[in-house]
């Protein structure tokens, strides 16, 4: 979840704090963030927390981090204002020490000064960091792709990162997320033409939905919008408050008169609309999910209109966006998705070429991949390998809770540390969610439970005729032919136990959980949830 600890002797800077959406195998869970404990453990040596950018995958565990540990936390102004909205909603605002640091400024923190360069990427103030240290140059590339001609004209300082290249760098750590694409990640410019030709042929609404992060893409929307002549609502939580920060701080310009409240859209011309939507995901109580729907209060779709999905599919999340999609293509939309040309949407993150550059500017001693999966990571490191740069004396790939210890002697894997995950159920930081309950969600969703109600007479401690069974999720019908057996086999466990046995129920509880767990799953080949109830009569 992009979270790394760098330690100096005794201090320790931590880079990022990201979350992660949870795999369908974890049922229940709402998000996902990394376990603090190595933190915690050494608390007193944390001297601060920096962010490289304000994607959710960076800053969504910087909550749960402040709750453990209030330390500083540095960023840029919009990295900042996207943090506080999340310390608003967990009520840990007030005591945050957040520091805005511009692309340029350094910043000392114990034995470490760090310097933050501009980077481009698909969200406004992304920055890499150079973080000096005793031992030499840690650069830390933060996500990035090398655009040549961003919409801001905000370019990537290269000549910064060259600049450190030349004097030497110790470790290079940088972003793999497209090293598998050849060639290079085309400009954010490269989306206006298919968007400048959806916008002049659409003679109905236009939805676009994009990532709510995606300033640049808003601000070419917006511009668009106003050159034909159409107004723009914004819809859904993100993107609204995500629309409003960027205007705030002067990232996103809105040409007067341009924007619609939302509340106006069903009343205005359809051919003077252009909804921005948030939920490219399919997320299911997203603003897009619910427009799919006809489920939304403000916009319902139309025969004719076009619906644009200005965004990448992120792997896993492909059967709920189809769905979405067929949802929409039911009500007679125009669906513009996918890979096409001119594209409707470009990657933030550098491919092959780029990956390349920025190591032969860079030319560190040590090189280790970060951000990707361990396939990329890996493909990563032996790009480093091939390119034979002089001074390039080893490539790392190291997995969450892997260390690398260097010193005067060079670079080595150093000792495991407990890092892992921490399952949050409704976004709650008192909602852990921890793995056994997990686990028993994922075994009643497979197997059901039964219940067996046993009523035993408190005088004579003997059964009050033949047990009941209940079962949910495990065979249809209480009075299947199984559950009737199963009866037998409850009674028969209570007839051969001994009176002392009888006395106590968790004793009994138990024994009637093992015989049942037994025949049930020789029985059926399956092994519900069993959880025996005796009723004192």
């Amino acid at each position: 979840m992009n979270s790394l600890a760098l330690r100096y002797g005794d201090d320790i800077i931590v880079i990022d704090a990201g979350m992660m959406f949870p795999e369908s195998e974890l049922l229940g869970v709402d998000i996902v963030t990394p376990d603090f404990t190595y933190l915690e453990q050494n608390a007193g040596m944390v001297r601060g927390l920096i962010l490289t950018h304000g994607h959710e995958d960076h800053i969504g565990g910087v909550p749960f981090l402040l709750s453990q540990l209030n330390i500083p936390v540095y960023g840029t102004e919009f990295t900042l204002a996207l943090v506080e909205r999340r310390l608003e909603e967990h009520e840990l605002l007030e005591d945050a020490q957040l520091n805005i640091i511009k692309p340029g400024a350094r910043l000392a923190l114990g034995p470490f000064e760090i310097e933050f360069i501009h980077v481009t990427h698909s969200i406004v103030s992304a920055v890499a960091l150079a973080i000096t240290t005793p031992l030499g140059v840690i650069i830390h590339t933060g996500d990035f792709k090398v655009d040549p001609t961003p919409t801001d004209n905000e370019l990537f300082d290269l000549h910064t990162l060259a600049e450190y290249g030349k004097r030497g760098v110790l470790l290079l750590l940088s972003d793999s997320t497209n090293v598998d694409r050849p060639g290079y990640t085309e400009s954010e410019r490269a989306v206006r033409p298919r968007l400048e030709e959806l916008f002049s042929r659409s003679d109905r609404r236009l939805i676009i939905s994009c990532f709510s992060s995606s300033i640049h893409r808003l601000q070419q929307i917006l511009d668009l919008a106003a050159e034909y002549g159409r107004k723009v609502a914004f819809l859904g939580r993100s993107m609204l408050n995500v629309t409003e920060i960027a205007h705030t701080l002067g990232l996103l310009s809105i040409p007067d008169s341009t924007l619609l409240r939302p509340q106006d859209i069903m009343q205005m011309a359809p051919e003077k609309v252009a909804a921005v939507v948030s939920g490219t995901q399919g997320e299911p109580m997203s603003a897009l999910s619910r427009v799919a729907v006809d489920n939304h209060k403000h916009l319902y779709l139309q025969p004719g209109d076009t619906v644009v999905l200005s965004s990448r599919i992120i792997p896993g999340n492909e059967k709920a966006i189809y769905r979405m999609m067929n949802h929409m293509a039911r009500r007679g939309v125009e669906l513009v998705y996918g890979s096409m040309r001119p594209p409707v949407h470009v990657s933030g993150h550098a491919s092959e070429e780029e990956l390349k550059l920025v190591l032969n500017l860079v030319r560190p001693r040590y090189f280790v991949p970060i951000h990707g999966e361990y396939r990329q990571l890996s493909r990563h490191a032996s790009l480093a390998q091939h390119l034979r740069f002089a001074g390039l004396e080893d490539a790392f790939v190291i997995e969450t809770g892997e260390t690398l210890e260097i010193d005067h002697l060079g670079a080595r894997r150093g000792d495991r540390i407990t890092v892992g995950r921490v399952c949050i159920d409704s976004g709650s930081l008192d909602d852990v969610v921890e793995d056994i309950i997990i686990r028993d969600r994922r075994h009643l969703s497979e197997d059901g439970f039964v219940l067996p109600i046993i009523a035993i007479n408190k005088h004579s401690g003997r059964s009050e005729g033949l047990p009941e069974i209940v079962s949910r999720g495990f065979v249809a019908g209480d009075n299947a032919a199984v559950l009737q057996e199963a009866r037998g086999v409850v009674a028969r466990t209570l007839e051969t136990s001994s009176p002392e046995e009888r006395g106590d129920w968790g004793v009994m509880q138990e024994k009637i959980r093992t015989d049942l767990k037994r025949f049930l799953n020789k029985q059926t080949q399956r092994r519900p949830l069993i959880m025996p109830v005796i009723l004192e009569v």
